[in-house]
């Protein structure tokens, strides 16, 4: 019997079962893609039973129409998630279940950069709202907070003024659930608040979600309590393509599309290149290894002051 046969016989949906087991909206959108796409093409193979075999061709498939690995391997995900909500509900065998979740991911060449921005360019990019009108005072917070306090987007959509507090003599971001429900505490620049304050004087917040959505003009804020992802995405890029034309930065930016993890990238860059301490910026960040940060650190080769400058050796001795 067929996952979606026994499924139909156990009024189960496969997709959902796996969506309703993750939490991060990111997540169920690409896992949900990510499942439809397959399930489409599984279709048209004429449903053959649902093996390693079956996942290997999918994957040929998706390396044939030039998915990066990163893409693919995101896929892979979806479908191993799948094959183990199945067999935890009876839908598939074990055996075959564990045997499907063993398919390679394809190897990625390298690692993905990413895009760092300069602190001029943050600067910049900090100062390109027009904070006359109420939209750009939300835009200008929200680009203050992604650069100042090194946030994810879901992390930003979901804060709240609970989260806003004052722990020995500093504003913080308190009690922050992030990815795999960890839970932290950031501290957030003066500048920060600053002009979080201002977003939410203007437009008379004190409760429930710091950023809204505003009117199509962006004259008064709309009923809805929260931005979506999606918007906090238009923004940066909004914003990162009119840096592109700014005379400071046009080559470094010039084809970039801005996101909002380059914010959190560049954070986490100019926070190292201050002085903060590595695990302090861990600490910011949520991670759990110390070697995922320093992948986000964006470290450039120093030849004026490298390594060898400091080995305190020479031909001389003594």
């Amino acid at each position: 019997m067929t996952l979606i046969a026994q499924s139909t016989q156990a009024a189960l949906d496969p997709i959902q079962l796996v969506l309703d087991s993750v939490t991060s909206p990111l997540t169920k959108a690409a896992y949900k893609k990510a499942l439809t796409d397959f399930f489409v093409w599984w279709e048209e193979q004429g449903r053959p039973p649902l093996s390693k075999a079956v996942v290997q061709r999918h994957v040929a498939l998706l390396v044939e129409q030039g998915l990066s690995p990163s893409s693919i391997n995101v896929r892979l995900s979806a479908l191993r998630k799948l094959v183990r909500e199945a067999a935890d509900n009876g839908l598939l065998g074990a055996f075959e279940a564990e045997t499907i979740a063993r398919v390679k991911g394809v190897k990625q060449q390298g690692r993905r950069s990413g895009t760092w921005l300069s602190k001029a360019q943050a600067q910049a990019l900090l100062l390109a709202p027009d904070t006359t009108t109420l939209r750009g005072l939300r835009d200008r917070a929200i680009l203050a907070v992604l650069l100042g306090c090194g946030l994810r987007r879901s992390e930003l959509v979901g804060l709240t003024f609970a989260h806003l507090q004052q722990r020995e003599g500093r504003w913080v971001i308190l009690d922050l659930t992030g990815k795999h429900g960890r839970t932290r505490t950031v501290p957030m620049p003066a500048w920060c608040k600053a002009a979080v304050d201002a977003w939410t004087r203007t437009a008379g917040l004190s409760t429930g979600h710091v950023f809204r959505p505003t009117a199509p003009r962006g004259e008064h804020v709309l009923a809805r309590q929260r931005l979506s992802h999606e918007a906090v995405a238009l923004i940066v890029r909004k914003y990162g393509r009119q840096l592109g034309h700014n005379h400071l930065t046009p080559e470094d930016l010039e084809g970039v599309r801005l996101a909002p993890h380059d914010l959190r990238r560049t954070f986490a860059k100019l926070a190292h290149k201050g002085g903060a301490p590595i695990d302090q910026i861990q600490l910011s960040l949520g991670h759990a290894s110390i070697q995922t940060t320093e992948v986000y650190l964006g470290v450039d080769q120093d030849l004026e002051s490298a390594p060898c400058d400091v080995l305190g050796l020479s031909l001389k001795g003594g």
